[in-house]
């Protein structure tokens, strides 16, 4: 049949063209249903049909590029088209436009009855697209709503764990934790979220208590061994701190920071032997680890490498301009190569920055009284697919 179809359908009337585009877009033939339906486009110019129709094959072709403007031309002659805006908001957000799709989707969702499956799809899209911007606390209320709605979804609440706490909002982190235990309660990505945020909360017990609980839950989870090794070493548990980066590293060696906090725990624990070689590498991998440059910079220094020191110190300093530390050891580092006035220079830095910090501090203990306590889905297929 298709075969007559196709040798035919320039003799078609435009009637007999839509059916033939239908019935091939029916059996799947996608080039024979672009043939008819631009048939069908050439008699009938300002059909928005052909166009809606010519949009969901790019689409379903993943050519989300070439499907938005077909989608558009058919919007501009028909606004009114079933399904169209829907189509091309999803386009948009396949095609990784997601402030366009947003634009999109946010009309027909206050065109939906809250309660409607629709509108639930809607939600998540927004959502996912606001998550995908990065506008996390703008993706929260839109997760946060379709999670209520849907018990079981675990990779929504994951997703709104991780808005909660990219945006700040702890108690959230720690409440959608909770709901993922009862859908997972061995998720080492959920305990992983909810120390991070007991982490912010200075509750360092409490987020080292996740982290162990995230290890146990799975060991091979990525960066699992690194947060916890990461957080016993800001509570100078060293041995224990470098035990986990090394687990880490067993998982990935060119871990970047897992290298760089092991060699400093190594250091910490008077072993620069062992530090040496791992900053080394740090360097060959990401030379934007500021830690990195300046504990290579104080190895090369008391190696009398002077030199060597002070361009990884001056790398350290442009890339944490506000560490007391980094200007405090490139002062000792002037004062030790006779340089007087440069070592002067870092030494009234780091002091101004103290002072500073001293200051800060003084400002929120003086208001401390005045000021309230801190407390994806895919997308689904286009319509008709």
């Amino acid at each position: 049949m298709s075969a007559v179809l196709c040798a035919g359908q320039t003799a078609m009337a435009p009637d007999q063209q839509r059916q033939a585009a239908i019935a091939f877009e029916q059996q799947g033939n996608t080039s024979e249903a672009e043939t008819a339906w631009r048939a069908f486009l050439k008699a009938h110019p300002s059909n928005a049909e052909p166009y809606a129709h010519l949009g969901l094959l790019e689409a379903r072709q993943e050519r989300y590029k070439e499907a938005v403007p077909l989608y558009r031309r058919a919007l501009a002659l028909n606004p009114a088209f079933p399904g169209l805006r829907l189509n091309l908001g999803l386009a948009l957000f396949k095609g990784g436009e997601l402030k366009q799709a947003i634009q999109e989707f946010k009309p027909l969702l206050k065109s939906q009855s809250p309660s409607s499956p629709e509108a639930q799809r809607l939600t998540i899209l927004i959502g996912m697209a606001q998550y995908g911007l990065g506008e996390y606390a703008e993706a929260a209320p839109y997760l946060k709503k379709a999670a209520a709605r849907d018990q079981g979804n675990l990779q929504l609440r994951l997703a709104l764990a991780h808005s909660c706490l990219w945006s700040k909002q702890y108690p959230c982190v720690l409440d959608t934790y909770r709901e993922i235990l009862t859908l997972n309660a061995e998720s080492a990505e959920a305990d992983m979220l909810a120390g991070e945020a007991l982490d912010e909360l200075k509750d360092y017990d409490g987020a080292i208590k996740q982290f162990r609980a995230a290890v146990k839950a799975d060991p091979m989870e990525p960066d699992v061994h690194f947060g916890l090794g990461y957080l016993l070493w800001t509570q100078r548990q060293y041995p224990e701190a470098a035990s986990e980066l090394q687990a880490e590293l067993a998982n990935n060696p060119n871990h970047a920071q897992a290298l760089t906090y092991l060699a400093d725990a190594q250091m910490q624990m008077n072993h620069p032997e062992a530090a040496l070689p791992l900053l080394e590498k740090v360097g060959r991998i990401d030379s934007t680890l500021s830690l990195a440059h300046l504990d290579l910079g104080i190895l090369y220094a008391d190696a009398g490498r002077q030199q060597d020191a002070l361009l990884e110190m001056s790398a350290a300093a442009k890339l944490r301009p506000d560490d007391v530390n980094v200007h405090w050891r490139l002062g000792r580092l002037y004062r030790a190569m006779g340089k007087k006035d440069e070592a002067k220079a870092e030494f009234d830095k780091a002091s101004s920055i103290t002072k500073a910090s001293d200051d800060a501090v003084s400002d929120k203990m003086g208001g401390a009284h005045a000021q309230p306590v801190p407390t994806q889905e895919p997308a689904p297929a286009p319509a008709g697919k």
